[in-house]
Parts: C-alpha cells; structure tokens; sequence
C-alpha cells in the first residue's frame, strides 16, 4: 500500500512476503460408477464408509455389482469415495399422493414400492406451542413418517415432526431436502394433509437390463448424466467402474469413453478383467477394448478376478471383479507410504478375499507382465496379493515414459496441485518479480516432496527442477499475456526384477 506522508513522524505499512504455499491434492479420491439398489441418480453423492453406502444406496444387493466393489474398496484401506448410481433408460420412479401432497422416491426402482407414508397430528394443546413458536396455525402442523412396510408392524425409517405446507421453518419441501427416502417435486397444496397411512400411488420400476449409453450415452457429458455427473465433483483420482451384476462383465462400449473421460479429469481408471477372461487372452484384451494410444497411461488392467464370500448367500464363495479392492489397496498405500510407492507387492494384500478365480503360474505372470496387464497373485503366509504395477501402456514393446502405475500416479498428482496452487498467479504484471514467486512457490511444494522421498536423487538438483524465467516467457510470451512454467521430476521406478548372483567359494580359493 502507498503511503503519502502529511505530518512528521513514523508510518508503518504491512508488506506481503509474496511467498504462496501449494497444497498437494488428495490422491486416493474414488469414484464409483454402477448399478445400486436405490438412491439417487446422476448425482455424485460423497461418502466416507460403507455404512454411508448402505445408508444412502441400500449396501449390498443380489444382482448389482456396485454394492460389493465398495465394500471391497473400504475391507482394504479405502476412504473418501463419490458414488454415481446409473440406471436403465426405462427405469420409473415411485410417487405417493399424501392428500394432495405429491412426493416421489428419492430415486427409480422397485425399492420404494414397499414404503408406506404415515401423517399424524400432534394433540391440540401441544399443536397450538409449537405453532405459537414457529408463526402458523396448529392446523398447519402435521408429523410426517415413512415406514418400509406395513406402519402397523414396522418402525418409521424417517419422521419429520412439526412440518408445514405453509411458509415457516418447517416447510416441508426444504425439510425433506434431509431425506434420503423421498422428495417434493412439485408445488405444496394449500391445506395439511389427513392424518393416515398413504401407500404408493404409482409404483418404481427398475428397467430392462443397463447397456453402455446408460453410462456414457450421445449428449450425457454436455447433461453431466452417467459417467459424466463426475463433472459435479471437484475432484477424482481413482475411477472404478464394476460390472452391473457382481458376477458378470460391463456392457461393451464402456471403458474407452471412460479412459478418454479419465484423462481429462487427471484421474486414473482401474480395468476389471471379464468373467470369461483366460490367462491367454488377456495380454490382448485391453486393444479388444479400445484402450490403444498414449491415452492408455491412466488405466491399469488387473488379472484375474477375486473370490471372497457373499454376505447375501450365507458366505458362500462367489467370484467378483477386483477393482474396487484394487482402488482400496492403491488409497492405503498412499495413505501409508506416499501415491509414489506402487500398490503392489507384500504389503498389497487383498483383505477379505479367499482365493483367486485363475491361479497364475511365473510363466503366465511373465507374460502378462510384459503385455502390461497386472497379475494378482496367491502367495503362502501373504496370501491374495496385488503383483504388478503397469499401465495398460506399460508393456515393453512399447518403452513409454508412464510405464508403471506410481510414475503416472505421480505425475497426475504434481499436474493437478500445480494446476490447482498456481491458479494466484493470473492476471498477475507478468515479469520477474511474479516468475521469482514462481519458482519459488512451486520449488518449495517439490522439496516438501523430496524430502518425503518422492524423487530419486541424492540431492535437490538430481531430484526436480523449477524454470520460470526470461527464456521460457519471452517478450513475445509477455505481449501475447502468456507466462510458461517448466516442471521437471526424477520419478522412482519399482524395482520389479531383484536379481541374486550366488558363487561358490571353495576352500582353496578362501586359503
């Protein structure tokens, strides 16, 4: 700030240090895509348990495959997750006419079929208090309660006490905005409505069957539907997309729109193998898919599926697709080790599962190592484990820079933090005053790393470089209002090959 001095003494003025502090993002954000037994549609709901899941999509459901993979991703370390729950073109959602009080389902689907709404009063004298207290009539007040089943033999799931129609602070449209059962869609009648049980009106439907444009139809990116409500979150770094039934494989035509949608968003997508698959095809499997191209980096395939018990069978041992433990396994290891460390290895158990639908031998491993499909592996004491970390890019013949999971994991987490912590520096006087803070906010956000050991190198020099100067941004760069920014990184590679020479050492030799 200027100062202009008008009488004699001393004047102080607080000088900013210019010093601007990049936060690292989260890595370890998954987003789910999938079939669930309720809850709303295209919408990315958060969640942080499994216990949220069950409370807003119903947990567990036979036939859907999206209930499980949470539950895998939570069983091996996963923790803040989105949810988008898709649903066929034809699917129909449940309304209950209360007395001229429309509601509908939160979501399609024949689960709302069983749920009955029950209006109560409250007695006179308490009615006319709390109608005192909230500036309406007691004819205004109403207890709304929904029941999943029959309300003489079930306790509510949901009561809504002291709610309105009328304009107050129990106004039941924004009361009900908490309900994770049912909504107002409409405009509110004009009088409360009768106290009595209201079953549906018109019933929920489920659908046919969901096929690819139900995730990733013509126009549903521009309408943030499917896939693409993930363009409502802020941000995602793992995405898993399972199968819709648990047991089956995802419609064709999925996983190339979704890798493209990935790499956009800086996320990386985690490949379910197809029930079907043999050790054989699978090094050819990913191209069946269109997963061809540099765009492949940001994608990892695992092989094969996992066994573990179903919770809705008595325990009996089924098989299910493993990219929801995969995501699980990838959030842990950044928790504890840092998104540079590959999610593989010993330490990269599957928690929960029993067994393995193939049981690779070192050759197949050796094979599809090379193809760039990551196999899991069963090990004595260590059990089911994750036992490779490439990309679907990652296959020797092709020598890419983004060969292996943690490097390009890396690399979207630096892009999305110096995306994110330079944001400051727009409209900024572009010289060198602004490219010193540069450096510098963006140098200390790297040393931070390398002192974590993210980088390899003995030094700060070996590990990353910052450039921002008068030979990046020329005076062609200033005039045209453009300031580059050049980022360099030694990323640590994991070592997949531990090579152990023996010799013998005789007696004669030792004398």
């Amino acid at each position: 700030m200027t100062i202009t001095p008008t009488y004699p003494g001393v004047y102080l003025t607080e000088v900013p240090s210019g010093n601007r502090t990049i936060t690292g993002v989260a890595t370890a954000i998954a987003a789910f895509v999938g079939v669930a037994a309720r809850g709303p549609v295209d919408a990315p709901a958060p969640i942080s348990s499994f216990a949220e899941f069950e409370r807003v999509f119903g947990g567990l459901s036979r036939g859907r495959g999206l209930g499980y993979a949470v539950r895998d991703f939570y069983l091996n370390g996963g923790g803040p997750a989105l949810i988008v729950r898709v649903v066929a073109g034809d699917a129909a959602v449940a309304t209950f006419d209360v007395d001229g009080l429309g509601l509908e389902a939160s979501g399609p689907g024949v689960w709302a079929n069983t749920l009955q709404v029950v209006v109560s009063t409250l007695p006179a004298a308490e009615a006319a208090e709390v109608a005192d207290a909230q500036g309406v009539t007691a004819a205004d007040l109403f207890t709304l309660a929904i029941h999943d089943g029959d309300p003489a033999l079930t306790d509510p799931v949901e009561v809504f006490r002291n709610v309105t129609v009328v304009d107050g602070p129990q106004r039941v449209d924004r009361v009900l905005d908490a309900s994770q059962l049912v909504t107002v869609p409409g405009a509110l009648p004009a009088a409360a409505p009768a106290a009595a049980a209201y079953p549906v009106d018109v019933a929920g439907a489920d659908g046919a069957a969901v096929d690819a444009d139900d995730y990733v139809g013509a126009g549903f990116q521009a309408a943030k539907r499917g896939l693409y409500a993930l363009e409502l979150a802020d941000l995602v770094t793992i995405v898993v997309i399972p199968p819709p039934t648990p047991t089956g494989d995802l419609p064709d035509g999925v996983w190339a729109p979704a890798l493209a949608y990935a790499q956009e968003r800086r996320a990386f997508l985690v490949v379910d193998p197809p029930a079907a698959l043999v050790a054989d095809d699978a090094p050819a499997y990913a191209a069946t898919l269109g997963l061809v191209g540099t765009v492949t980096r940001n994608a990892a395939l695992y092989f094969p599926r996992i066994r573990h018990a179903d919770p809705l069978r008595n325990g009996a041992i089924d098989t299910f697709a493993p990219g929801g433990a995969i995501a699980g396994v990838m959030a842990r290891t950044d928790g504890s080790r840092g998104v540079w460390k590959a999610p593989a290895g010993l330490e990269a158990g599957l928690t929960g599962v029993v067994d393995l639908a193939v049981s690779l031998t070192n050759d197949q491993n050796g094979t599809l190592n090379r193809a760039g499909v990551n196999a899991l592996r069963t090990f004595r004491e260590a059990g089911s484990v994750v036992w490779g970390a490439r990309t679907v890019r990652g296959a020797d013949s092709l020598a890419d820079d983004y060969k292996y999971v943690p490097v390009r994991r890396l690399a979207l987490y630096l892009e999305e933090s110096l995306y994110r912590g330079t944001q400051w520096v727009v409209f900024e006087p572009n010289d060198e005053p602004l490219w010193g803070q540069i450096r510098m906010s963006v140098g200390a956000f790297l040393q931070d790393l390398f002192r974590k050991g993210a980088f390899q190198g003995a030094t700060p020099r070996d590990a990353y470089f910052v450039k921002c100067d008068a030979e990046t941004t020329t005076q062609y760069d200033i005039d045209r209002g453009i300031v580059n920014i050049q980022v360099g990184f030694a990323p640590l590679k994991p070592a997949e090959f531990v090579l152990i020479s023996i010799q013998q050492k005789t007696a004669a030799a030792a004398a």
